[in-house]
């Protein structure tokens, strides 16, 4: 088994993929900015579906034998 540290080398090195073409500098930023993007937008949707949401409570004047806290 390949040590972890090597698998890296192992990626970059030239002709270690047969049949992928080369990745412009560009297009790989562009490809990393999009996934930066996409994860925090991720995130945002999550944290905004997830918060309590506070809602009012309705009051009326009635006295309630059994729950003390509503009268």
């Amino acid at each position: 088994m390949i040590p972890p540290g090597n698998i890296l080398l192992l990626l970059l090195l030239p002709g270690s993929c047969s049949g992928c073409g080369p990745l412009s500098l560009p297009l790989l930023a562009g490809l990393v900015a999009t996934d930066a993007v996409v994860s925090l937008l991720i995130v945002v949707v999550v944290f905004v579906c997830a918060r309590p949401r506070s809602r009012p409570t309705q009051e009326d004047g009635n006295v309630y034998i059994n729950m003390p806290s509503r009268g």
